[in-house]
C-alpha cells in the first residue's frame, strides 16, 4: 500500500491487530508494513518510531470503554460498567499491561475514560483528593484481576515464538502444580472441589464487594 492512501488511523489499528496478535516484542515496522500491504518506509511518513506506535496503539484502545450516564443508571453501576469494560479490555489486548510498564500512556482515550470517571464518582458524593481514591482503588482491582489473563497470554506468545508446544506444557505444568498442592491438605481440597475456575463469579464478587466498600463510605459520611 503506497504511503499516500494509508492514514495515521488505519496504521494505529493495524498497530493494534499486530500487537493483539504478537505483543509488543514482535511488533516492528517492517512487521506493521507487511501486515498493511506495505513498505515500512511508508509507515514512517506517519508515525516516527515503534515506541510512539506502542503508544498510540495503546492510548487508542481506551477508547473502547463504554461510558454510562451516571444520571440515567446511577453512579454505581456507571462504575460496575466501566470497571467491566476496563478488565474485558485488558484481557483482549494483555500486551497493554507491558507497555504501561515500557511507557507513559496518555492521550485522548485514555483523557476521555478519566473524565467521564471523575464525573461518575463526583456524581456518587465524593469530592477533591477523595475522587482520586475512590477511582484508583476500583482501578486497580479491575486492572489486577485482568493480569492473571495477560501474564497468560504473554507465556503462551513467548512459548509458541520459541517453537514450543503450549498444549504441552500446560498439561505438565498442571500435573507438576497439582502433584505440589496435593502435598498440603487445604489446597487439595481445593483441588478436589474446584470445577471451571468462575472467573467472571471471581470478578463480580470482588468488584460488588469494593463498591459495597465506597458506598459505605460515602453513608458514613
Amino acid at each position: 500500500m503506497p504511503r499516500d492512501t494509508l492514514t495515521r488511523e488505519q496504521i494505529i489499528r493495524a498497530a493494534v491487530e499486530v500487537l493483539d496478535a504478537e505483543g509488543v516484542e514482535g511488533l516492528n515496522m517492517r512487521r506493521l508494513g507487511t501486515w498493511l500491504g506495505s513498505a515500512a518506509t511508508a509507515v514512517y511518513w506517519h508515525v516516527k518510531s515503534k515506541d510512539e506506535l506502542v503508544v498510540l496503539a495503546a492510548d487508542e484502545v481506551w477508547s473502547e470503554i463504554e461510558l454510562p450516564d451516571p444520571a440515567g443508571v446511577g453512579w454505581r453501576e456507571a462504575a460496575a460498567v466501566m470497571a467491566r469494560n476496563l478488565h474485558s479490555m485488558v484481557v483482549r489486548h494483555p500486551w497493554l499491561v507491558t507497555a504501561m510498564s515500557l511507557y507513559s500512556i496518555y492521550g485522548p482515550g485514555k483523557a476521555r475514560h478519566d473524565d467521564h470517571l471523575i464525573g461518575v464518582y463526583e456524581a456518587a458524593g465524593f469530592a477533591g483528593r477523595q475522587v482520586d481514591w475512590a477511582m484508583n482503588v476500583v482501578f486497580v482491582f479491575a486492572l489486577g484481576q485482568a493480569l492473571g489473563a495477560a501474564s497468560d497470554a504473554a507465556w503462551r506468545r513467548r512459548l509458541r515464538r520459541a517453537g514450543g508446544d503450549v498444549e504441552e506444557q500446560v498439561r505438565a505444568d498442571t500435573a507438576w502444580i497439582t502433584e505440589i498442592a496435593a502435598q498440603f491438605p487445604r489446597l487439595r481440597a481445593r483441588l478436589d472441589a474446584l470445577g471451571d475456575d468462575g472467573q467472571d463469579e471471581s470478578f463480580e464478587f470482588g468488584l460488588q464487594t469494593v463498591l459495597d466498600g465506597l458506598q459505605a463510605r460515602l453513608g458514613a459520611r
